[in-house]
């Protein structure tokens, strides 16, 4: 840009002042976020699970809070006429200097946009007006803080035992371990597993985020040891031995643990971050298959992850000729469901009807998604991205699809010239469902498949119910499988709380007649269940059945949901290992035991 022109183009004291607020109103955002993210120590430390679940639920609502706060502002200080195209255009170019030596700008920038998009029309959603590709670089963000993102441990010095109780020792928590010398002795013995076959080169040495991993009842160390070129990643989690004191967990160190551990259906981190930049670098040199997209959402900036998730999709249309069709599998009665084959994802559109027997509104099917974008997701439950006035390229779409959309969902569509806008949509990960899985190892004969996926979803079902979760729709089509072949729920619009179900038998009938009726003769309240029922839909297989009644025969009685539903009431918080139960340190424990 002509120097000369520069300070006659940043003439407009409007433009400059919406920047200073826009920054003002993210910088408050994000002051809160870190505050919100350092109380969880103190949580942890006092097991006090239920206020650590309402803070990190209530977490997640501090983006739009404050969005909603800086629009209004906006709204309340200038008149439409006052912000002109050439102010929006200053007021970006302010902003831009305003992030020079700020440690969270892309963050920034994506709050820009989202004030920007609750003023501007979507016409205006391009570079002269947002940030619609990142402007300032994340690369090499200094902290001002005492500690660097990670510390540095180097196990020549002092020998590997010490380092790896300094490694535990330096977070400082206000809690003591029951036995550390024998837990650090187990993670001595699983790390040689990794590092034993490697000679010790002049660089040995371990890189560990300098601050802990909070979720549900653990906490996590997460680094990595580096020698020579090579790097092995490993988390430690932390754990509470229910006796007042503290005890690391297990190491996880193969990849398909820690992508568990950081997967898209578990809840969100709450870990105190200056440069998150530097955190989604660090985690991509663990799991160099995970996009940054999924780290900053795992990290509880959902919003960031949104933003990358766009442009990568983005980039995905411009790189492939494929066109959109109606997703495999059952259709729904709420939702339509369309995918791009070559996309890893599905997007989801509430129907504008919905035939009987369903008796549900589209502001009711928005607070079921919600709740579970704030609820505990225990790994059993894909997180959506929630998104208004998508976009898509007209000529990508088929003409069964178009009949389909104009059908069902008529008020969400707009043509716009080559493009087609759904004003309201979610995009979740694909996955193959429930149903179709089973079937296809039902024709194959594949008894061991059919076993696995009968015993996960069981298993998906009592940790949902751990979490406080009734699915409500119970049927094989509304679970999924992962590519990690664990069984996940993605349908959402029946979902309840435990509490809030009355979990009933069946009454016996009174007579010959009540027998033979196709009706029921007893009266059922709204949120009644009966568990009994279940069998009727779930079992209808010959080679189902045997398998669901050896490892879940329990959830066909009201004993088993009701003695769930009262330990919630009575304020326990289930376990739920983000990892197997073999691979925990307590089975070496209780090996080490003796009977006297």
């Amino acid at each position: 840009m002509n120097q000369a022109a520069f300070p006659k183009l940043l003439s407009s004291q409007i433009a400059f002042d919406i920047a200073r607020a826009i920054l003002d109103g993210f910088d408050k955002h994000y002051r809160l976020f870190r505050h919100n993210s350092q109380g969880a120590k103190r949580l942890f430390e006092t097991a006090a699970w239920r206020a650590a679940q309402q803070a990190a639920q209530d977490r997640i609502d501090y983006y739009d809070r404050r969005v909603r706060e800086c629009v209004a502002a906006l709204e309340d200080e200038y008149a439409q006429e006052e912000l002109s195209d050439a102010v929006w255009r200053e007021t970006k170019l302010h902003y831009i200097g305003m992030l020079s030596g700020h440690k969270q700008p892309e963050l920034a920038e994506t709050f820009f946009n989202s004030v920007c998009c609750k003023i501007l029309h979507r016409s205006y959603y391009h570079n002269d007006f947002i940030f619609v590709r990142p402007v300032v670089s994340t690369e090499y963000i200094e902290t001002d803080e005492l500690l660097s993102t990670y510390r540095a441990y180097y196990p020549h010095q002092d020998g590997l035992t010490a380092t790896l109780r300094r490694i535990v020792t330096n977070f400082q928590l206000n809690c003591e371990f029951a036995d550390l010398a024998g837990d650090i002795g187990l993670v001595e013995q699983r790390l040689a597993l990794i590092l034993t076959p490697e000679p010790r080169e002049p660089n040995f040495h371990f890189q560990v985020l300098s601050n802990l991993f909070y979720r549900n009842k653990g906490a996590y160390i997460v680094g990595k040891a580096v020698n020579g070129n090579r790097e092995f990643p490993f988390i430690l989690p932390i754990v509470h031995t229910g006796a007042g004191t503290l005890a690391l967990d297990t190491v996880l160190y193969e990849q398909e643990h820690i992508n568990l551990l950081f997967s898209f259906t578990r809840a969100y981190f709450q870990v105190d971050m200056e440069v998150p930049s530097a955190y989604v670098q660090f985690l991509r040199s663990l799991m160099p298959r995970k996009p940054n997209s999924e780290l900053y959402t795992i990290l509880g900036l959902q919003k960031q992850g949104k933003t990358l998730f766009y442009r990568d999709f983005l980039q995905h249309l411009k790189h492939t000729a494929d066109s959109f069709e109606i997703a495999p599998g059952i259709r729904g009665l709420v939702m339509l469901v369309f995918a791009l084959p070559s996309f890893p994802y599905v997007f989801k559109v509430i129907k504008d009807y919905y035939p009987p027997p369903k008796e549900t509104t589209r502001a009711q099917i928005k607070e079921k998604y919600l709740l579970v974008k704030h609820h505990d997701r225990v790994g059993r439950m894909a997180d959506t991205l929630e998104y208004s006035n998508v976009a898509f390229p007209l000529s990508r779409f088929g003409d069964e699809l178009l009949a389909e959309l104009r059908q069902c969902a008529p008020s969400l569509l707009e043509i716009d010239g080559n493009q087609i806008v759904i004003r309201h949509l979610y995009i979740e990960r694909r996955m193959v469902p429930l149903n179709m899985y089973l079937a296809a190892a039902e024709q194959a004969n594949d008894d061991s498949k059919i076993e696995h996926g009968v015993r996960e979803y069981g298993d998906a079902i009592k940790e949902l119910v751990a979490a406080n979760i009734f699915p409500g729709d119970m049927l094989y089509k509304n679970f999924g499988v992962t590519r990690q072949n664990r069984v996940v729920f993605y349908d959402y619009d029946e979902i309840e709380t435990i509490t809030d179900c009355n979990f009933r038998d069946i009454p016996p009938a009174r007579n010959e007649e009540d027998e033979m009726s196709a009706e029921p003769w007893y009266a059922i309240g709204k949120h009644d269940v009966f568990p009994e029922q279940f069998g009727s839909f779930l079992l209808g297989s010959r080679k189902i059945r045997p398998y669901f009644m050896a490892h879940h025969a329990d959830l066909l009685t009201r004993a088993f949901w009701q003695e769930r539903k009262q330990r919630i009431l009575d304020g326990h918080v289930e376990d739920v290992f983000p990892y197997p139960q073999a691979i925990r340190f307590c089975n070496e424990r209780r090996a080490q035991v003796r009977p006297v």
